[in-house]
């Protein structure tokens, strides 16, 4: 199997990049903040990936840390998540931020991403709890009660303005630590996320 690539970016498209390597370009499906950060076509770059094989294709799932796709892998692992889930999963937030809301079981966050349904966050939780390591998780990553509820409303808000699901997951996630609990103050900060204030 493909556990890592080291190659010249050739190209960035909406959910995946091209990376050639001794003369061949692997196309690598990657979430949103790898591909954010990945820097600019004809850069060197290095990824860790995961190769999945089925009868009809061979596709490469590439991601910034190793911790990422171990959290991919134990995703994928999951009843009813396949790598399209699992990838927009990942791209709703950092991997401590999906630990721990797995550790809250924290469904309506979950729920939030596309192609997770209340039931499949339920799932989630429910098959992740014990298997996901918890250790090192920032006790702030997961909001308080209240700011949790003020998040739900938020995502709700934002999903009204026609940011997708995964779009308002991502700027929620992005809200620092210490952000206040008022919606209208946390509104603000989401939108300047988007670049829209």
């Amino acid at each position: 199997m493909i556990a890592s690539l080291r190659g010249t970016l050739i190209h960035i498209g909406v959910d995946h990049l091209v990376i050639e390597t001794g003369g061949v370009g692997w196309l690598v499906y990657a979430p949103r903040s790898v591909l954010g950060a990945v820097g600019a076509v004809g850069d060197q770059i290095f990824m860790h990936t995961q190769m999945i094989v089925r009868e009809d294709s061979m596709t490469l799932y590439g991601f910034a840390s190793v911790a990422q796709r171990a959290l991919f892998e134990s995703l994928i692992g999951v009843t009813g998540i396949g790598p399209k889930v699992a990838m927009s999963l990942l791209s709703s937030g950092q991997p401590d931020e999906i630990r721990a809301a797995v550790a809250q079981g924290d469904t309506a966050r979950l729920s939030r991403v596309p192609g997770i349904g209340k039931k499949t966050a339920e799932r989630l939780v429910l098959e992740l709890k014990g298997k996901i390591d918890l250790k090192g998780l920032p006790a702030a990553s997961g909001a308080s009660p209240a700011a949790a509820g003020v998040n739900s409303d938020l995502a709700d808000l934002l999903m009204s303005l026609g940011y997708s699901g995964a779009e308002a997951a991502s700027a929620i996630g992005a809200l620092p630590a210490d952000a206040p609990e008022e919606l209208e103050q946390r509104l603000r900060l989401a939108l300047r996320y988007f670049g829209s204030v």
